[in-house]
C-alpha cells in the first residue's frame, strides 16, 4: 500500500481520500482552512460537502502541507483550477523527486489558458510524471462506493500503469490513455456544455433540444481537442461523451444547476454565492472561448454561454441565436449540394 497526499478537501478531494483509504492506502488529506480541518477531525466526516460519508481509519487530516506531503509516494491534486498554481507553488519544496502526481481537477487556468497538468508541471518541475484523472465521476457516488469508470492519462506509461493499479477498487475501474490534451480539454469543456444543458432544462425546451445540445456540444469539444493537438477519438470516450452525458443530465451536476438558475432569471453572482461547491464551467467558459480564438475554432455554444454569463444577452436570446445560425453539414468537410 502507498502513502498518498490528497490536496484539497472539497467534495472530490474528500471522496478520493475516502476511496484510497478504503482500499488500504495511508492517506493524508490536506485542507487550507484550519476550521474545516477541525470539523473533519471532530466528525470524521466532511459535514460541509459529504456529510453522510465517514472517513476511513487510514485517512488523517491536516492543514500543514509539509505534514501532508512528508514521504508521500503519490500526490493527488483536487484543488479548484483557480487555486491550483498557488498551492502547487507552496507544495513544491515538500514534494519528493520520485512522487507521482495525479491531477484530479477539471478546468483551465483563465489567465494563461494552460491545462492543469501544465500548471502543475511549471510549479513542480517538468521532469515529474503527471497523471490526469478524469471521467464521469460524481464525488458522492465514488465515496458511496458505487460503480465508476474513469481515465488515467499521461505521456508516461509507467505512471499511468501505477495509478491504474493503486487506484483500482472493486467499484472503481480505470482505463489508460496517452492523450493528455484530449482528456483534459474534454473534462474541462463538458462543464460549459452542462451550463447550457441547465438552461435547456430551466426553459423547459424538452428532450429533443437536450439531445441536440449534447451532440453538438460534443462536436464543439472534438473540434477544439483536435486543433489543440489531441486525438479526435478521445472526446468519444469516458472523459468526453461519458462525462458530458453525466453532467448534462443529472441533478447532481453543479454546472447544470447554474444553467437552470440562469434560466429562471437569477443573476450569476447570486447563484455562485449560494453554491458551496465550485461550478468550474463558470470560469472555464471564457477560457474555452479564448482557446477557440487561439486555434481558429468556432465554438457557438460556448460563445452564447459566455455572453449569458457576462450579462451581454439573456438565455432566451442565446437559444434563438443558436437555432437561427446558418445551416451547415453535420460533419466537418462535407458539402451540401
Amino acid at each position: 500500500m502507498r502513502k498518498v497526499a490528497v490536496l484539497g478537501a472539497g467534495s472530490w478531494g474528500t471522496a478520493l481520500a475516502v476511496h484510497l483509504g478504503g482500499i488500504g492506502h495511508e492517506v493524508r488529506l490536506w485542507a487550507r482552512d484550519p476550521l474545516l480541518v477541525g470539523k473533519l477531525c471532530r466528525h470524521r466526516a466532511n459535514v460541509d460537502y459529504l456529510p453522510d460519508v465517514s472517513l476511513p481509519e487510514r485517512v488523517t487530516v491536516t492543514a500543514s502541507l509539509d505534514t501532508a506531503l512528508g514521504d508521500a509516494e503519490l500526490l493527488v491534486s483536487a484543488i479548484p483550477s483557480h487555486g491550483c498554481r498557488a498551492v502547487m507553488r507552496a507544495a513544491a519544496r515538500s514534494v519528493g523527486r520520485e512522487v507521482v502526481i495525479v491531477s484530479a481537477t477539471k478546468g483551465i487556468e483563465t489567465d494563461t489558458l494552460l491545462r492543469m497538468s501544465d500548471v502543475i508541471g511549471q510549479e513542480l518541475g517538468s521532469g515529474r510524471p503527471v497523471v490526469v484523472l478524469s471521467g464521469p465521476s460524481f464525488a458522492v457516488e465514488v465515496a458511496q462506493q458505487l460503480p465508476t469508470a474513469v481515465l488515467a492519462a499521461s505521456t508516461d506509461p509507467e505512471a499511468t500503469a501505477l495509478v491504474q493499479s493503486e487506484f483500482r477498487g472493486p467499484y472503481f475501474r480505470l482505463y489508460g490513455s496517452a492523450d493528455v490534451i484530449g482528456v483534459e480539454l474534454g473534462g474541462a469543456l463538458k462543464n460549459v456544455i452542462a451550463i447550457a444543458a441547465g438552461v435547456v432544462e430551466g426553459l423547459g425546451l424538452g428532450h429533443n433540444a437536450l439531445a441536440a445540445l449534447v451532440t453538438r456540444g460534443l462536436a464543439e469539444i472534438t473540434r477544439l481537442v483536435s486543433a489543440a493537438g489531441g486525438r479526435r477519438d478521445t472526446p468519444a470516450g469516458l472523459s468526453g461523451l461519458g462525462d458530458l452525458v453525466l453532467t448534462c443530465t443529472s441533478s447532481l451536476s453543479r454546472n447544470r444547476r447554474v444553467g437552470i438558475e440562469l434560466a429562471r432569471g437569477r443573476c450569476l453572482a447570486d447563484i455562485v454565492s449560494e453554491t458551496r461547491m465550485i461550478a468550474e464551467g463558470v470560469k472555464t467558459t471564457s477560457a474555452a472561448l479564448a482557446l477557440g480564438e487561439r486555434y481558429g475554432v468556432e465554438l457557438p455554444i460556448t460563445a452564447q454561454m459566455a455572453a449569458v454569463l457576462d450579462s451581454k444577452c439573456d438565455v432566451r436570446s442565446a437559444v434563438d441565436a443558436l437555432m437561427l445560425r446558418r445551416q451547415r453539414p453535420e460533419a466537418d468537410g462535407d458539402k451540401i449540394s
